[in-house]
């Protein structure tokens, strides 16, 4: 029997393990099909508090994770398929193996959707994201792009405004999805270029490997053309890796857990962190606060079960 099993190994996951590590629970984290999250897929990170001068994605999550060790969490590739809540303590099944814990936190994460299309893995980070608050500020007075027509894709299009040249928002339908008032305040900034009917079949990058245009095709005329964007910002959604736990905790249509008092679940001992409950800000920041806080409450948890 487990004391604390950590689900997930990016900013939510990592600092729920320092901390439940801090407290000598020995935490196991299951660092699943990505480990260290959306985070491990960046380059530099600005706007991660403590680092004057950035950091690469990957190494803040490196140093978390050797961070976490030092104070006692151990760590294994499994990948949870499965979740049984029990009274007295949690089943959870990873890699075909069936593991209990007195306490589980969920901080499994979210994958943001992309088109699937050739050398895009390769690309993200180098020209390709779905993140504008993540990204935009590095790409200042170039022309840039935004693929979506919701009200995901008004906000990052009306917020590149602050730093690109231009901001192209490619969408596939005649009209956009948002909201009126998000709408509107798409039509009337000048930066903003709507290609409507429109869906991007190509990337096409630089000598260099970053990104230098796209292919467009008109879904309408079957037409194609070229547009030189500097950074492609796909805001088609994301897809919570909330599947183990369906049916089983409180979600929303799209899968989002749903926690109260910021960390906890319906179910005791099984508390929740970062992206996987996160439908709004996705940041690096806003998901270690609530790792922090999934680990303290399973710690008071675990604590009273002591008494």
């Amino acid at each position: 029997m487990e004391k604390v099993i950590i689900v997930g190994s990016g900013c939510a996951g990592l600092t729920a393990a320092i901390y439940a590590a801090r407290a000598n629970l020995n935490p196991l984290v299951l660092e699943g099909p990505q480990p260290g999250g959306q985070l491990s897929t960046t380059t530099l990170v600005e706007n991660y508090p403590g680092f004057p001068d950035g950091i690469d994605g990957p190494q803040l999550i490196l140093n978390m994770h050797k961070q976490a060790e030092k104070f006692g969490a151990r760590f294994s590739y499994a990948e949870v398929t499965d979740f049984e809540p029990r009274n007295s303590h949690v089943r959870i099944k990873a890699d075909d193996e069936w593991l209990e814990t007195e306490a589980l936190i969920i901080a499994s994460g979210a994958s943001a959707r992309y088109l699937d299309l050739e050398n895009e893995e390769k690309l993200i980070g180098h020209g390709l994201t779905s993140c504008a608050t993540c990204d935009g500020a590095f790409y200042r007075n170039v022309p840039v792009c935004v693929i979506g027509g919701g009200d995901s894709a008004a906000e990052e299009s009306l917020f590149l405004t602050r730093f690109a040249s231009k901001v192209y928002l490619i969408h596939r339908r005649d009209k956009m999805r948002a909201s009126k008032i998000m709408a509107d305040r798409v039509f009337a900034n000048k930066k903003i270029e709507p290609i409507w009917n429109t869906v991007v079949t190509k990337y096409i990058s630089d000598e260099k490997g970053e990104m230098r245009a796209v292919r467009l095709r008109n879904v309408k005329t079957g037409e194609e053309r070229e547009l030189e964007v500097a950074c492609v910002f796909v805001a088609i959604g994301h897809d919570p890796n909330t599947k183990p736990f369906a049916g089983k905790l409180d979600a929303d249509p799209e899968g989002y857990l749903i926690a109260k008092n910021l960390a906890e679940s319906k179910h005791p001992g099984v508390f929740i962190a970062g992206d996987a409950a996160d439908r709004i800000y996705r940041q690096a920041v806003t998901a270690a606060g609530t790792g922090c806080a999934a680990a303290m409450d399973a710690e008071r948890y675990l604590s009273e079960l002591e008494r």
